[in-house]
Parts: C-alpha cells; structure tokens; sequence
C-alpha cells in the first residue's frame, strides 16, 4: 500500500493538488478495493474526521476523470471504486454476497479485446464481469443470488457436481 508521500505525487502527477479529503480517499481506495461509496465515506471520516458526502463523490469524480481510480458498477450493485488503473483486468462478483475479486485478462494476445463485429472501433478496453459462487458461498445451503446481470436471465453452464446441490429460486419482488 502506498504510503502519504506516494499519493501525494500520484495526485501531483495527476495535476491536482494534494488536499487532504483527497489523500484520505486515494489511501482509502488502495487500502481496500471495490468499496461503495458509503465505504470509502466512513474509511475517509475514520482517517480525517468530519468530511461530508458531497466532499467525498466530488473526490472521487475527479480521481476517476483524472485515472487514479477505477469506477466499476456490476449489474444490480452500487458504484464500487479500486486503484487499479491502467490495465485490461476483469472482475469476479460472487452473486451469494456481492464479494468481487479482480482476475488478470488473458495474457499474451487478449481475445476479449476482438468482439466478432468492432463496426469500425478501435477497441483498446473491454468489460468482463464473471458472475458465480465464491469459496465461502459456494458451500452454503440455501444461497439467495443477486439479481441476474442479464435481463433474459442467468445464461451459464452448470457443473455436474453443483446440479444436486441447486434449489429454486423465489423471484425477488
């Protein structure tokens, strides 16, 4: 984890001055990634003090226009920030309880990055989310799932060890 100095030049480097609401959500953000904005709220009082709401989501709209911090917002989750910037990774989301867990993109050349029609894009970024059952959920017995990312639904393959341990799912209102 960075130390103060080190944020204080990554905000310099960034062209923005070093506040202190600033270096208290950068730190927070490297301190532990894919926090909500609630999170990262109480992370930042817990380091400076009084700080207010607004104080907080104007720091990180400008840490994220100025690339010091990634905003990721899976499907039926609230705005999560991490400080890992700059690289083509994805993410994990546990559908049980809404862990997500960063995983590297393919190495070498990366087939995410060739959709089967660009229309004429030059695409340097893609968004994969993998959705599923993390180690501490996968073993529960009834797990209640986040609302499916797709609107037709969950589309996935099930392993043959997983199908004894599956129920119905009560549709949430």
């Amino acid at each position: 984890m960075p130390e103060a100095a080190d944020l204080e030049r990554l905000l310099r480097a960034a062209g923005l001055r070093v506040t202190r609401p600033r270096v208290a959500v950068l730190d927070a953000v490297h301190a532990e990634p894919h926090l909500d904005t609630d999170a990262l709220i109480a992370a930042t009082r817990a380091r400076l003090g009084a700080v207010s709401h607004q104080a907080v989501y104007d720091v990180l709209r400008v840490l994220t226009h100025r690339g010091l911090v990634r905003r990721i917002q899976p499907q039926g989750s609230v705005a999560r920030y991490e400080a890992r910037v700059g690289d083509n990774h994805h993410h994990l989301v546990c559908r049980d309880c809404a862990t997500i867990v960063d995983v590297d993109c393919a190495v070498g050349a990366a087939p995410c990055l060739t959709p089967s029609g660009d229309a004429g894009f030059a695409v340097d970024e893609a968004e994969v989310v993998f959705w599923g059952s993390c180690p501490s959920c996968t073993d529960k017995p009834t797990p209640v799932h986040l609302p499916s990312p797709s609107p037709a639904g969950p589309h996935r393959e099930v392993r043959r060890d997983q199908r004894a341990r599956q129920e119905p799912h009560a549709k949430h209102q």
